[in-house]
């Protein structure tokens, strides 16, 4: 792993940050704070001792020093003090983050119209398993993805990256992808045609429908300008269970994978050209858009 791995990967940084605090944090309860106890007992034993000889000798003694002494002695050290404060705050969002739900940025038009650029969105993270985390391997089973989910999962081809695309096919499944429609298992999806849909960052009109898949109704958008067929697919592992034509292509997903594709079908660098997404790169269904800085009409859940 690369030094720009681990600076890209949060939830590692994430997870030395919580090990370090709680260590200093345990060490200090258990340890520092009862040597910094007996050595300020001591201390203060000293102290009492000269002053009660000053009183004996008549000298008036100094009550307010013992008090600032004993404060001086068992205060915590500034290193110690904030990774205590800090620990509790950093356990939170490690759990949070690495259990239940995780937050992401949508920096691409590849989910268009479904999510747009500069969405924030949560990731349920549970849903399909519970995982360790950083090496993500699921330890609990409780669901997996559905067709029709949209998924975040680490990229097949570079790990340290999260993207985000649509289950089209899940394991076993047969996934067709003829002259722009898709076909599971022998049946085509259905399509409702909507008004044609503009990409104000481009400036272009696509062919806009409402997408059918396992019960999930969705947007999808079609450039009828781009060809039908996968323009250089990469030599993915189990290539060999695709077949490319001029149409299009058939896909036969393997067990323990999916075949995910971005809802703005021809604006989508997905499993059509690099492969099916194995079980343990997934990170979770997204579920909610709890922000966007340029549109908050936008917040809500979708499919």
């Amino acid at each position: 792993m690369t030094l720009q791995d681990i600076l890209g990967n949060f939830s590692l940084i994430l997870f030395v940050l919580t090990v370090v605090t709680g260590i200093i944090w345990f060490l200090d309860k258990l340890y520092l704070a009862k040597k910094r106890r007996a050595r300020a007992d001591a201390v203060l034993a000293e102290f009492d001792a000269r002053q009660a000889k000053l009183a004996g000798d008549g000298i008036k003694a100094d009550n307010g020093g013992r008090a600032a002494l004993q404060a001086s002695l068992t205060r915590q050290p500034t290193w110690i003090e904030y990774s205590g404060s800090f620990f509790p705050v950093i356990l939170l969002v490690f759990v949070l983050r690495s259990f239940l739900y995780e937050p992401f940025k949508i920096p691409s038009t590849s989910m268009l119209p479904t999510l747009e650029v500069g969405d924030l969105i949560l990731v349920n993270k549970y849903i399909y398993g519970i995982r360790l985390p950083i090496i993500n391997k699921k330890v609990i089973e409780i669901g997996n993805p559905q067709r029709g989910d949209v998924m975040v999962f680490k990229y097949p081809e570079n790990p340290s990256l999260d993207y985000i695309k649509r289950v089209v096919g899940v394991p076993g499944d047969t996934v067709v992808y003829r002259d722009k429609h898709l076909i599971v298992n022998g049946k085509p999806v259905s399509y409702k045609p909507l008004s044609d849909y503009l990409d104000e960052e481009s400036l272009n009109y696509f062919k806009h429908y409402t997408e059918n898949l396992n019960g999930v109704n969705h947007g999808i958008l079609i450039n009828p300008r781009a060809p039908s067929y996968v323009p250089n697919p990469h030599d993915f592992p189990n290539r060999e269970l695709c077949n490319y034509d001029a149409d299009g292509f058939t896909c036969k997903v393997p067990a323990g994978q999916y075949f995910m594709m971005g809802d703005n079908r021809d604006n989508s660098l997905d499993s059509r050209y690099w492969g099916f997404v194995p079980d343990g790169n997934i990170v979770g269904k997204a579920f909610f858009i709890w922000m966007n800085l340029g549109s908050i009409g936008r917040i809500g859940s979708f499919q």
